[in-house]
């Protein structure tokens, strides 16, 4: 997240408003709230049909809950005045963003303060509602609503103070401050973060029912699948290119790379997908576009499109690979939290340290004549927050499941997630005039005998 932008003409006013950055950063914050409902029908059509809805309301319910708790004390941890030494923000500082609503240029020369923190707020949302693929089909509903509140006050907020902040990482990684590690637009903050955070959530509540024994645990709807994907992917230009905080060239280069990435990505996934098993799917698209913008989040305002398209294609690949290791290591992943932002985010945070441009804020990647000196940064930040959120995650994650049961029952998992936690379904397999029958080998529509149940007039089945 750029936060030394400069404003528009060397002598402008940092506290007069630039009315295009403003209405770019709008448009970029919505863009990127979109990307959480997307996420949800990516997810929605991961899961089985007796679990899409449980998977779409936990992104739902991390947009409800996140929201709030950004306004109330998140937004202080993250971006309020050092307190402990720079670990955290003062949350009581602008308690309830008291004091900001008229304020300019705090944060961005030109940007209304207010922008600046919904922009932030979104980018919490899609943090916490990734993690929840890792474990879908098995969380109760209301212990996710306190996780995501926990968890985005105790890990997500302090790493964005470190690293967006002004905290241990330094404002933006400004080269000879503290750690001067780079992320542009979140690959620490939100994927690696996001991604270890599923891994260590996935391990205290275990494996499904039938996880690598059940031949239909498997994506119920791939259209599902491929609309979410291209929603996230629509949504991302915001996430990347409105992290410039600005309407400038730096935007117009990272919306660029995040293009180029995401399209070499999906042709990566798919050639690792056709050599490996002999045929390149819808799902290997989706997941490769996915890859892309994960492993190019936080280089994309720092490499040219050169660079770019290689961390793109190399993520693709790398991702393809990794989702593979998950039934080695008998590890219940569900929809590859781990493999393709884990993976993808920590390639694409140490893949400045190779092709980083020179600039104010580092000496460059080793392709790019400055050796070694930014791969160090970028390596201690991601074992940093590597560490914090898996020991963090493990211990509110423990903490609930402990006290309030986190998981639902076998009973419940077996019968329908769905039904029992939400009193729902997604589909209704019977059709006016006719039954439709799953294990029809046609899938063809039978008659309904004239002693079949009937219909009431809003759709339900009456009796």
């Amino acid at each position: 997240m750029n936060l030394s932008v400069l404003a528009v003409g060397m002598d402008a006013d940092p506290q007069v408003l630039d009315p295009g950055s403003t209405a770019w950063m709008l448009a970029a914050s919505a863009l990127v709230l979109l990307m959480t409902p997307g996420l949800a029908f990516f997810y929605g059509g991961l899961v089985r049909m007796k679990s899409v809805l449980n998977i779409m309301m936990m992104s739902f319910g991390a947009m409800g809950v996140v929201a709030v708790v950004w306004a109330l004390w998140g937004y202080g941890l993250a971006f309020g005045p050092d307190s402990l030494g720079g670990f955290v923000g003062d949350p009581f500082a602008n308690f309830g963003l008291s004091g900001l609503t008229g304020s300019i240029g705090g944060k961005a020369p030109g940007l209304p303060d207010m922008v600046f923190i919904g922009f932030q707020a979104t980018f919490a949302i899609i943090t916490v509602a990734l993690i929840s693929g890792a474990v879908a089909e098995r969380v109760r509903f209301g212990p996710w609503l306190l996780f995501a509140a926990l968890w985005v006050t105790l890990v997500y907020a302090p790493i964005a103070h470190w690293v967006w902040g002004g905290g241990i990482f330094g404002a933006d990684g400004i080269v000879g401050s503290k750690i001067s590690a780079l992320d542009f637009a979140g690959g620490t903050v939100v994927h690696m973060n996001a991604g270890i955070a599923g891994l260590m959530l996935a391990v205290v509540l275990g494996k499904r029912l039938g996880f690598m024994k059940d031949p239909n645990i498997r994506p119920h709807n791939l259209p599902f699948v491929m609309l979410g994907a291209g929603l996230l992917w629509f949504g991302w230009f915001g996430f990347n290119a409105g992290s410039e905080l600005a309407a400038d060239a730096t935007a117009a280069l990272a919306w660029t790379n995040t293009l180029m990435a995401t399209s070499a990505a999906l042709l990566g996934w798919l050639l690792v997908e056709r050599l490996r098993d002999g045929h390149a799917t819808s799902l290997g698209a989706a997941s490769g576009a996915v890859a892309g913008l994960v492993a190019v989040t936080p280089a994309c305002g720092f490499v040219d499109p050169i660079g770019a398209i290689a961390i793109g294609a190399l993520a693709g690949a790398l991702c393809a690979l990794a989702v593979g290791l998950k039934f080695k290591i008998g590890l219940d992943d569900s929809l590859d939290v781990v493999a393709v932002h884990f993976v993808g985010g920590l390639w694409g945070t140490l893949s400045l340290g190779f092709f980083a441009l020179p600039s104010a804020k580092t000496e460059g990647g080793l392709f790019h004549g400055g050796g070694l000196t930014q791969f160090w940064p970028q390596l201690l930040t991601a074992l940093i927050v590597t560490v914090w959120s898996a020991v963090l995650t493990t211990l509110i994650g423990f903490a609930i499941h402990k006290t309030m049961r986190m998981r639902v029952s076998e009973a419940d998992e077996a019968s329908g997630i769905d039904v029992t936690e939400h009193a729902e379904t997604a589909y209704e397999l019977s059709m006016v005039g006719g039954s439709f029958h799953p294990g029809d080998p046609h899938g063809k529509a039978v008659p309904e005998s004239p002693q079949s149940e009937g219909r009431s007039a809003h759709g339900k089945v009456s009796t």
